[in-house]
């Protein structure tokens, strides 16, 4: 069994329940879909884990934002987050950074970030037509912040939802499985107040982390109502 995780954003605290979850599950591998980098301070923590771990990782566009010396483009508030972290990113965690994929193929799935369109800032919206000229059968990708699973015509998407960042409000940390013929989705309560305390500290206002409490984007917007086939929110945690 191989655990997927995407959208980590620089949430440790979320990360390490979730590495947590996925040892507890006994998986044999961990692959993450892009996104380590971006939104919460602790960048460095969450690169040391999964370079220590040896998790295959590809490149997400807040990643690329960081590797790139690029900014966002179209968000002020992602961009004050990555301001703080390239002045705090160690040389080995932007090196690794710079060196992240941005496509697999592995174990059967085909990998991606965003979509197979644009790999690092797609917001894949799965279809029939959008996958029927698409080798494989088995297809991952995460960008969005919204778990999701969809079939059709014989083929599979799973969107694992974010670590670091939910946004349809569910605040749990998200992530899935694969066995080999299907995937499932899990969520995982975490510590949150120890990754608000964390932005505390490093000089963020409640702006900046207070959703994550609610599962919501900065601001408090929630992206999309789930999959039908997600593990329900809590009660008082529903969109």
């Amino acid at each position: 069994m191989i655990g997927i995780i995407s959208d980590i954003h620089g949430n440790h605290a979320a990360l390490s329940a979730v590495l947590a979850e996925l040892d507890r599950l006994g998986v044999d591998e961990i692959i993450c879909l892009g996104d380590t980098a971006g939104y919460y301070s602790e960048i460095n923590a969450c690169c040391d884990a999964l370079r220590a771990r040896g998790i295959f990782s590809l490149m997400g566009n807040h990643d690329a934002y960081i590797a790139r010396r690029e900014p966002c483009p179209r968000s002020n508030s992602a961009n004050a987050c990555l301001d703080y972290q390239h002045k705090v990113i160690s040389a080995a965690n932007r090196a690794w950074l710079e060196s992240l994929p941005e496509r697999a193929s592995l174990h059967g799935l085909e990998l991606i970030h965003g979509g197979w369109n644009d790999p690092l800032d797609e917001y894949l919206e799965p279809s029939d037509a959008y996958f029927a000229e698409r080798p494989g059968r088995f297809f991952a990708s995460g960008h969005s912040h919204v778990q999701y699973l969809w079939h059709g015509n014989g083929k599979t998407w799973c969107n694992p939802g974010s670590v670091g960042q939910p946004r349809d409000g569910d605040p749990r940390a998200a992530f899935a499985t694969w066995d080999g013929q299907a995937f499932t989705l899990h969520r995982i309560a975490y510590d949150i107040q120890a990754a608000q305390r964390a932005m505390a500290q490093a000089g963020f206002t409640d702006y900046f982390y207070d959703n994550l409490a609610k599962g919501t984007q900065i601001g408090g917007r929630i992206s999309a109502i789930r999959s039908d086939q997600a593990p329900p929110a809590p009660a008082g945690n529903r969109p």
